[in-house]
């Protein structure tokens, strides 16, 4: 069967490898829709600092082998399933910091999402990691759980209420996922920040208060004229810019709360005058991945229509094809979301 692989720095290549063999406990998951993300991109083009380098993790399918005493599944059920798992019970899952769980970063699929089938593991099953899919949630929807449960996770760190302001630094996928949340939060006045004016004007159609270029010399002023010069209550840095860190703290208001979202390289360094950051009492907080709660949440949000996932989509490619999918991505000049589909494909 083929899997997708980082074979160096910006290349990727397609390997014919053995089928899973399915385990006591686990699941062989035949792979319908799988998206592409930005951790996905920073491994290829980047310098990834997570220990992880396998590819697609955000994958929907159809069960076709059920290993032994594994119970709750059976074949031919549709599934979004979670790449990594935590064990809820060491100190960091206790006090709320499930991903930080040593369990939940040595968890993963087998060979990996973007792969015809994948393997999930005894553990991944028995903690929540795999969700049945309603037959009204396609593939398509079911693969944006996991990116949508990252986003959840982030707004669930940031203090707001009904009719605040949010700056949402930049307007990829998730950052587009996170303006949606905002709506659905009754957020009042929306602003869009990046560098990319198809993004911005794609903002636009999903309804945001302003689109904003982040190289525009006036950005953080025209937010903060938005904002009778207060500045916005949370920015979402969902960029791994680091000069979107800075125009975020500049931009949210005193006691405010900056999210720190977006993919950093390894190593990056920022320098940042903390005593603004001090003085004015800002918030800056990181969100990495989700947890079970999140993913819940997610595919609740989903199902229930609140978040129309669908309309992110701009491109489809065939597994084959996963080289050209993740290099039209990193490009970013006129997509969105990007799904990559098995053959077999339905909805």
């Amino acid at each position: 069967m083929k899997a997708a692989y980082v074979k160096g720095p910006s290349a990727v290549e397609i390997r014919e490898v053995e089928r899973p063999k399915v385990v006591k406990g686990g699941l062989v998951v035949s792979m319908r829709s799988c998206g592409v993300c930005g951790s996905d991109l920073e491994k290829i083009y980047g310098k990834y600092s997570q220990p992880s380098m396998r590819l697609g993790h955000e994958p929907s399918g159809v069960v076709t082998e059920v290993g032994p005493e594994t119970t709750g599944f059976k074949t031919g059920d549709r599934v979004f399933v979670h790449h990594h798992v935590p064990c809820y019970s060491c100190h960091y899952c206790l006090h709320g910091n499930e991903t930080m769980c040593q369990r939940y970063s040595e968890t993963n699929l087998s060979p990996c999402g973007l792969a015809e089938e994948f393997l999930v593991e005894e553990w991944n099953v028995a903690h929540g990691g795999v969700i049945k899919l309603p037959d009204s949630m396609s593939f398509e929807e079911a693969a944006m759980i996991e990116p949508l449960a990252c986003c959840v996770r982030a707004w669930n760190k940031a203090r707001f209420r009904k009719g605040d302001s949010v700056a949402i630094l930049g307007a990829g996928p998730t950052g587009m996922m996170h303006l949606m949340l905002a709506k659905s939060f009754g957020m009042s006045d929306i602003f869009c920040l990046d560098i990319n004016e198809f993004r911005l004007g794609f903002s636009k159609s999903l309804g945001v208060t302003s689109a904003i270029l982040s190289t525009d010399p006036e950005a953080v002023q025209k937010v903060l004229s938005s904002t009778g010069n207060r500045g916005v209550d949370v920015a979402i840095v969902a960029t791994g810019s680091l000069s979107a860190i800075s125009q975020a703290v500049d931009m949210v208001r005193k006691g405010g709360t900056v999210v720190l979202f977006g993919v950093p390289s390894k190593d990056a360094m920022l320098s940042l005058d903390i005593s603004k950051v001090y003085s004015r009492e800002i918030t800056v907080t990181p969100s990495y991945a989700a947890s079970e709660e999140d993913t819940n949440a997610a595919f609740k949000l989903i199902q229930e229509k609140k978040v129309d996932v669908k309309r992110l989509i701009t491109h489809r490619f065939g597994l084959e094809e996963s080289a050209k999918a993740l290099e039209y991505a990193h490009r970013g000049n006129d997509s969105m979301k990007i799904i990559v589909t098995s053959s077999e494909t339905f909805n």
